[in-house]
């Protein structure tokens, strides 16, 4: 009887060792796999950020931009803001953030980010411009207007301003917050000369009506 208690002690003892060693096995492999997607995840999440970097419009001065455009012809889009214009800022990062829009406007156009009233100077079409009465004191808030913005017609922020390959301005600002799709019909239409046919404004509805977006939201 004392044999059998023994034996079966030895059996229970080394059984509970051999289920124990498989739970921590067991617990081990699981802890591995864990590591590994953790590993995976970080090394995609690294991945995602760089991709997320790349993807930003490449912003260049209009004096840059006109030099640019001596190389490789193409139209230039200005952003003009203010640094306390509220939808200014909803441009900057909802539309202008955009992957869609980001992509059309460096492949298509040249991108200018002008403050309208800071006080950078600007060369354009032989004329320099500047901001003579402006107050450092006010860099973020209301300051007083870029002789360059009045020149382009600026009353309102922000305002889009379009120029053709040869620096010319191509028609008035167009003023408001746009979302991406909104901004997709002005690119697409100034991208080409299409906006040539727009002769009234009967023509443009026309094709404000029948644009179909393809920019995601």
């Amino acid at each position: 009887m004392l044999l059998f208690r023994s034996i079966f002690c030895k059996f229970g003892i080394t059984f509970a060792t051999n289920l124990l060693l498989k739970q921590i096995q067991l617990k081990m492999k699981k802890f591995k796999i864990l590591l590994a997607f953790i590993a995976f995840g970080t090394l995609f999440s690294f991945n995602n950020v760089d991709e997320a970097a790349d993807k930003k419009i490449n912003w260049v001065s209009i004096d840059e931009a006109i030099e640019l455009q001596k190389k490789e012809p193409k139209k230039i889009i200005m952003d003009v803001y203010t640094t306390w214009c509220g939808p200014c800022k909803m441009l900057d990062k909802n539309t202008f953030q955009n992957a869609d829009v980001v992509e059309y406007v460096n492949e298509h156009f040249y991108a200018v980010k002008f403050n309208a009233e800071g006080n950078e100077t600007v060369n354009y079409k032989d004329k320099t411009y500047k901001n003579p009465n402006y107050d450092p004191a006010k860099a973020n808030r209301r300051n007083s207007p870029h002789e360059f913005s009045r020149a382009l017609g600026v009353r309102a922020y922000p305002s889009i301003v379009f120029f053709d390959e040869d620096g010319k301005v191509i028609t008035q600002p167009i003023t408001g917050y746009k979302k991406p799709q909104g901004l997709e019909l002005y690119l697409k239409l100034f991208k080409t000369d299409k906006y040539k046919e727009m002769t009234t404004q009967e023509k443009f509805n026309e094709y404000y009506q029948n644009f179909e977006p393809t920019f995601k939201e």
